[in-house]
């Protein structure tokens, strides 16, 4: 009796353990995966499975999109789908914009679509923008026609996009610029503001010509304009502000002018009080050389009081004048 318990034990901790070694080895093993490509077609190995996991590559990552290559009839190898798995690519977003390029004749080899993806772009989105054109809706912009009239214009431009530049090639921003560009030196160009008005269509067809896909990752299929306003007159502001400024010029230097006339003025006030000062300096000698002539002997008494009777005789001659030319002004 103890035998066969005994042989009970031992059985049931050998199916545990057989039930551990299959669970860990189904577990590190996925050959419910391995049945799935036996059974779509497509010849995966178990020790490739393994040693995916040995990789550390998520099997389901790499052979359910292997499958989904096989059923569409693509020619992609399971060491491509890994390598682009590794260097941390979307391999299912790849080959679903592999399937879409085929359905669509698209030439677009497993290597570009790889770098595509490689390099941050939707290559799946990439793919569908060349079967369905987007269209970019530009903000206003502003020109100024040569009559000085400003003109606001709305383009709506259609692309697709161009796979052979989409690694490498300049954005939406860059050909939203260069359409930008166009339609300011379009407008510029126009003789008058009417013209524009009238011939919208002369603008897309100016900037279209210019060839502004160049570089960038989409071809433009064509460029129409939405909406023309007229905005300000600008030459007339400009010429305004130019008065303006030709006004405060002519103040400036006239004011340098007085400012000048002034400083002469008090420079000449100046000089006269100057040579005011000099004359009576020069009076001021006058007594001392009738002092020395008069103790030299060159000039006698007589003399002198004939000088002082001329001085005296002046100075009522010029009392006389004033006090006339008073009275006059009074009356």
């Amino acid at each position: 009796m103890i035998f066969v318990d005994g042989l009970f034990v031992t059985s049931v901790i050998g199916l545990v353990l057989v039930i551990i070694v299959l669970g860990i080895f189904f577990t590190f093993v996925p050959v419910g995966l391995w049945i799935s490509a036996l059974a779509a077609g497509v010849r995966v190995s178990i020790l490739t499975l393994i040693g995916m996991r040995l990789r550390r590559v998520i099997p389901g990552r790499i052979v359910n999109p292997l499958i989904k290559a096989h059923k569409a009839g693509l020619a992609v190898t399971i060491n491509q789908l890994e390598s682009h798995y590794l260097a941390g690519g979307n391999v299912d977003r790849v080959v679903n914009a592999l399937i879409a390029a085929q359905r669509a004749n698209i030439e677009l080899s497993f290597e570009r679509a790889a770098a595509i993806d490689l390099a941050g772009r939707d290559v799946l989105e990439a793919v569908q923008m060349s079967v369905n054109p987007k269209v970019i809706e530009t903000p206003f912009i502003a020109g100024v026609a040569l009559n000085g009239i400003e003109v606001k214009a709305k383009a709506r431009i259609t692309v697709r996009a161009n796979l052979d530049r989409l690694v490498g090639g300049a954005g939406e921003d860059t050909v939203i610029a260069r359409v930008g560009e166009g339609i300011v030196s379009t407008i510029g160009s126009s003789e008058s503001h009417s013209k524009v008005l009238e011939n919208p269509d002369m603008i897309s067809q100016t900037v279209l010509k210019k060839g502004l896909d160049a570089g960038t990752a989409f071809e433009i299929l064509s460029i129409d304009i939405a909406d023309v306003d007229v905005g300000k007159n600008i030459g007339a502001e400009l010429q305004i502000e130019q008065a303006q400024a030709d006004k405060n010029i002519a103040q400036a230097k006239a004011e340098e002018r007085r400012a000048m006339a002034v400083a002469k003025e008090q420079e000449m006030v100046a000089r006269t009080q100057e040579m005011k000062a000099k004359v009576v300096e020069a009076e001021a000698q006058i007594p001392l050389a009738l002092a020395e002539a008069l103790r030299s002997g060159n000039l006698g008494i007589m003399d002198y009081m004939n000088y002082k009777n001329i001085q005296a005789d002046t100075a009522m001659r010029e009392s006389i004048a004033n006090v006339t030319k008073t009275q006059q002004e009074e009356s």
